[in-house]
């Protein structure tokens, strides 16, 4: 089969393949042909492509193959250039697009949408959403830097102390997550807000500090962030109006597939913001989370607020989204091509393929089964014995006693007295080297209690208990010059008397 790579309409800096992806689509079997000039505003020029074994041709015939690969949705002029029976996959937003779904239906092209992937850890690999959000999330950040004009982290110079920036990102998702790490790398103080609070230590880990909502939220089960209850708005609303107050930039990232993105900042909030601040309204596409937000503009409000509609932020670092983007499509290219045989075949019964189809044979097959991706935790098992009797069965065996606190203690001082008298009757330096091995497991101990359980592995651990032996050991290799005493020889004065003389270390 045929595989056309098709150049995007002006706005669209994206490539849907680029050379080194091509490579990879040929492995798979297929002959791949691109439209001239389709890679030149993601810095792929035309010869690489024809040197990882891709054919130049013209538009049409690109448009005429067995499967396209597209990055913007298609108008209805492009869905006249396919065949009918060929396959577009491209970004196709199945749930905001019904009409598109109708004509590629009856242009009888099968059409898989790559942002309609399940939320399931078998598809991660071919996620486009959380591609682009990625690098959309970072994007936000340099694009709010650009108009803040001020320094994001605090500085004290000769001239006078700057202090940092403060940044509130609205959902702690993946585009969320990178403008937090972005914005915290820069210096800035961020603060984020989310109504999954599982997020709290994701946005900690990362620099941010994470602003709860104490109401109950519905939990997801595709992945997808679903719509909050009136009480969390209410709450979060006061949380937004407090933070706009305060914090000089508004990164928002909320939306939800197949509905208007819900709105979070209001025009009160807008106004009560420091003149020179700076909102990035990530959603405005879909209606926006920022009230006064324009799709695709710049706008900038009487009291001096910048609000960013942009809705192309991940084509304004084209090179790298087209590199993830070429990667993600590949990935979805490898499992419909189970032969690796250059067929392409779309098997319904599996989950992931089922759910990115949305048009085949002539009918629109969107929206797909539900796919539930969380459930409950399973009850926990019944205990049972070595022999497999649960406890409590008749014949099970008599519960194992513990041992009192008593007992635990008496053990503990007997074993004191013991390496006690031990040292007393040890000749020297047997008893400095047993007080360096307990100080050894003791300070081992303690520094690897008090590392992060996010780095207890082995090597962690043994790194950390080497090093507080080293500093014990170092520490007990010196000793200050020893006084013999001539009526006991066996002990050392630790101050000078007339009946002691000094003797060597």
């Amino acid at each position: 089969m045929r595989i056309g790579i098709v150049a995007e309409p002006t706005g669209e800096n994206r490539v849907a393949a680029t050379p080194v992806t091509v490579a990879k689509i040929r492995t798979l079997g297929y002959e791949v042909v691109i439209e001239p000039g389709a890679g030149a505003a993601s810095s792929f020029p035309d010869g690489a492509y024809a040197d990882a074994g891709a054919t130049l041709v013209a538009g049409p015939e690109a448009w005429a193959s067995d499967v396209v690969l597209k990055v913007a949705a298609p108008t209805a002029e492009e869905v006249a250039r396919l065949n009918p029976g060929a396959t577009l996959i491209g970004l196709l937003s199945p749930a905001l697009s019904p009409d598109l779904l109708a004509r590629l239906a009856a242009r009888g092209v099968t059409a898989v949408a790559l942002d309609a992937v399940p939320r399931i850890s078998r598809a991660q690999s071919m996620d486009v959403l959380s591609s682009m959000a990625n690098i959309a999330g970072y994007r936000a950040v340099v694009e709010a830097a650009h108009e803040f004009g001020r320094f994001f982290t605090g500085q004290v110079t000769a001239a006078g102390k700057v202090p940092p920036a403060k940044v509130l990102v609205a959902g702690a998702g993946v585009a969320g997550l990178a403008a937090i790490g972005a914005a915290s790398s820069l210096g800035a103080i961020v603060r984020a807000t989310d109504p999954r609070p599982e997020v709290g230590d994701q946005v900690r880990s990362i620099g941010g500090e994470y602003l709860p909502v104490d109401v109950t939220v519905e939990q997801s089960t595709d992945g997808y962030a679903k719509a909050t209850s009136e009480a969390y708005d209410r709450r979060a609303a006061e949380i937004y109006s407090e933070q706009a107050r305060d914090v000089d930039i508004i990164i928002t990232t909320a939306q939800i597939p197949g509905r208007t993105a819900p709105r979070l900042i209001t025009a009160s909030d807008v106004a009560s913001m420091r003149p020179g601040s700076v909102i990035v309204d990530m959603a405005a596409a879909q209606g926006g989370n920022v009230e006064g937000s324009v799709p695709g503009e710049r706008v900038v409000t009487g009291n001096g607020v910048t609000i960013l509609g942009y809705a192309d932020l991940p084509g304004r670092l084209p090179t790298q989204a087209s590199q993830l983007y070429g990667t993600n499509l590949v990935n979805l290219l490898t499992l419909l091509t189970p032969g690796q045989d250059g067929e392409l075949t779309i098997d319904f019964d599996d989950v992931v393929q089922r759910a990115v189809t949305v048009t085949r044979d002539g009918a629109v097959t969107w929206p797909p089964p539900p796919v539930q991706v969380s459930a409950a935790p399973a009850p926990a098992p019944q205990a049972a014995d070595a022999a497999g009797v649960p406890a409590g069965h008749p014949e099970a065996p008599p519960p194992k006693k513990t041992m009192s606190p008593a007992r635990r203690a008496g053990l503990i001082a007997l074993g004191l007295a013991a390496l006690f008298a031990l040292c007393v009757v040890s000749p020297p330096p047997l008893p400095q080297h047993f007080l360096v091995l307990a100080l050894s497991v003791v300070v081992g101990f303690y520094v690897i209690g008090r590392v992060t359980h996010a780095l207890h592995t082995p090597l962690m651990s043994v790194t950390n208990a080497i090093s507080g032996i080293i500093i014990v050991g170092a520490m007990g290799s010196w000793s200050p010059p020893a006084w013999s005493c001539r009526s006991s020889p066996r002990w050392p004065c630790w101050s000078p008397a007339s009946t002691c003389s000094a003797a060597s270390p």
